[in-house]
């Protein structure tokens, strides 16, 4: 299974169609993403942990024909989609992307799956929503990363698409914080639980 957080497809179009002007492929950088995790770790089952869709906007022709041949190439896949507070105003994926849709929070094996990271007592719950990144300073130089945190009940990851942005995280205690490049995952040192 991967697990993805926050994709929101359309975005850019969102963007587009109020007339600010941002950059075009965002879509089809976050599916070739998709495919590339997908063959590289053998995947059968994409969890999406909401935010799907950025906004109504985003069911605009060219985003909509993207996915939808995406998923004609990945016919045996299984999609399952936990709805966050954008797909509330986007509305649901078209039917034909054959997704299961659920609401939070959606319960497999030990593991609560959330878009909002909040408690539930049946699982460690895995969530989106913040789109944490985190700050490495190092002798004046510093970089802004996307990153993984996980507390003791409760793991947040980041988030998946192209052009979401992040918020700046403040490690709490007893949190573990892992930031991700383009190819690697590497744990940030003192913050361990």
């Amino acid at each position: 299974m991967l697990i993805v957080a926050d994709i929101h497809f359309g975005k850019a179009a969102a963007f587009r169609a109020q007339g600010v002007p941002v950059p075009h492929g965002t879509t089809t950088q976050n599916l070739d993403a998709l495919t590339a995790l997908i063959a590289a770790h053998r995947v059968r089952h994409v969890l999406f942990l909401g935010d799907f869709l950025h906004a109504r906007t985003s069911h605009a022709e060219a985003t909509m024909a993207a996915l939808r041949s995406w998923r004609r190439a990945h016919p045996t896949l299984t999609l399952t989609l936990v709805r966050g507070n954008h797909d509330e105003h986007a509305g649901d994926p078209p039917s034909d992307l054959n997704m299961q849709l659920v609401d939070e929070p959606y319960e497999v094996q030990g593991f609560s799956f959330c878009h909002h990271p909040h408690q539930h007592a049946r699982g460690y719950v895995l969530a989106g929503h913040l789109h944490p990144v985190y700050r490495l300073t190092k002798a004046g130089d510093s970089v802004r990363l996307p990153c993984f945190v996980f507390g003791p009940t409760v793991g947040v990851l980041p988030s998946f698409g192209a052009f979401t942005g992040g918020f700046a995280i403040d490690p709490q205690q007893g949190e573990r914080i892992f930031v991700a490049t383009d190819d690697a995952v590497f744990a940030v040192p003192g913050h361990t639980i």
